[in-house]
């Protein structure tokens, strides 16, 4: 087989495969209330159009199209990213649909079509299957519950398209383990120690940083009735060990917990009903 056959084989395929995935995310979005999200998720993403007007041409420009190599292979590249955005825009419309109808209003208004657009840009720059599903995650829960403000929600789009699997990996973690120490927290996620001077450790003090100034975590400290955190009682804290080393990054003293934000993202991120959390919360 020929080069030029073998590229005409291939576009036989894409044409047979293309229709098949938009027709997928069609039928997903039939009734009406769901018209706006749909166009509001498909149109955020600036390829799509490029796409669909490419895989229409490959169907129709006979004479020029086994020469066409270049926009073959990136027709191909792309077909993996529309079936991957029809598997989750179809998701977030079947979990839209078990909401019931109380959600149409929402839905629709141009607020909540915001953060659609907002979270589909990010989405398309996400390079994991995890990542795309936090974001598919948090679209689903700003829909069915009100414990977060639209601001927050914003925010939360943002830490996602910012952080990368290691920094959720540490959330995980924490999550889990409320008041767990460094060194707990690296033997979570990874296990064997590295020496402190070692790539390894820098990343890790660099991740811990980025949630620290984030907002997404913070050490453990006491509270009064009121909600203000109380001094430490400890007259020597924070003062230099008297010892010949520094701090090691992976120490086993101060724990670690989410913050108020940190906790809402989880569960608008991480959980995929975080309506559960809004029923306990009303309940205490």
């Amino acid at each position: 087989m020929t080069d030029s056959d073998l590229i005409k084989t291939q576009d036989n395929g894409l044409q047979e495969t293309v229709p098949k995935e938009i027709a997928n995310v069609s039928s997903s979005t039939k009734e009406q209330v769901f018209e706006k999200f749909f166009l509001a998720a498909l149109g955020s993403i600036p390829w799509v159009g490029g796409f669909l007007s490419a895989a229409a041409s490959l169907k129709t420009d006979e004479s020029e199209r086994e020469y066409n190599h270049l926009q073959t292979q990136w027709i191909k590249e792309h077909q993996k990213k529309i079936v991957k955005l029809s598997e989750s825009v179809q998701d977030i419309s079947r979990r839209l649909s078990n909401l019931g109808d109380e959600i149409d209003e929402r839905i629709q208004s141009e607020e909540y079509l915001n953060l659609v657009r907002q979270a589909f840009r990010a989405w398309d720059r996400a390079n994991t299957d995890e990542k795309r599903k936090y974001f598919a995650n948090v679209i689903s829960n700003a829909a069915g519950t009100k414990l977060c403000s639209d601001d927050v929600i914003r925010l939360f789009i943002e830490w996602l398209d910012l952080y990368d699997e290691v920094h959720f990996a540490v959330i995980r973690a924490i999550y889990k383990n409320p008041g767990i120490t460094r060194n707990g927290i690296w033997k979570e996620i990874r296990g064997e120690f590295p020496r402190d001077d070692s790539a390894e450790a820098d990343l890790f003090k660099l991740i811990i940083s980025d949630l620290n100034i984030g907002r997404v975590i913070r050490q453990e400290r006491e509270t009064n009735a009121s909600g203000q955190f109380l001094k430490n009682k400890n007259p020597y804290a924070g003062k230099r060990s008297s010892g010949p080393t520094i701090e090691s990054a992976f120490e086993d003293t101060k724990p670690y917990v989410l913050t108020e934000l940190g906790k809402q993202f989880v569960h608008y991120t991480m959980n995929e009903v975080v309506t559960r959390l809004e029923k306990n919360t009303s309940q205490s």
